[in-house]
């Protein structure tokens, strides 16, 4: 081989490898957005729902439309997390069907819709409290430790929806 010819073979190769580097970079930055997105749209606004709860049984429901907005947010994040997983192309299949499933589950509470809250029955403060509970045991919750790794909330969310009832009482 000629010295051009290596000389040409090496910076092929250092290249390639600065592709690859770059590829791989921008791979993991997509993975860190679409975790961030659900970390902090959804499992953050699952532990404020837990609280929001808590509080409006402490205050005999004084507010109740602050936890029907919460539960818009949570809806919202939801959605906003698998819209992010889908164009970025990295929500597994499995994560996708969990998301989708906590989606239909959730939105079966009254939620607030734009400009109207929504008036909550005795039978709708009950699910809520019910879902409190349920957020709790799950390990979802105002003064409990979580973690802000995707597969431990995806193994939460999948728990969660396993023990929300289908409909609602």
């Amino acid at each position: 081989m000629t010295k051009k010819r290596k000389l040409i073979f090496r910076v092929s190769i250092g290249l390639n490898i600065l592709l690859v580097a770059i590829v791989a970079w921008g791979i993991i930055k997509m993975n860190f957005v679409k975790e961030q997105v659900l970390v902090t749209q959804v499992q953050n606004n699952l532990v404020e729902l837990e609280g929001l709860i808590a509080n409006q049984m402490d205050d005999n429901w004084s507010e109740s439309n602050l936890v029907t907005t919460e539960l818009g947010d949570v809806l919202n994040g939801i959605w906003l997390g698998m819209t992010t997983g889908k164009q970025l192309g990295t929500l597994s299949k499995s994560d996708k069907e969990t998301l989708e499933h906590l989606y239909s589950k959730l939105n079966q509470y009254p939620n607030d819709e734009l400009y109207s809250f929504a008036d909550l029955t005795d039978d709708d403060k009950k699910n809520f409290e019910d879902l409190r509970e349920t957020l709790r045991e799950v390990g979802i919750g105002l003064n409990i430790t979580i973690s802000a790794n995707m597969d431990s909330f995806m193994n939460q969310a999948e728990e969660l929806n396993n023990k929300i009832e289908s409909p609602l009482n």
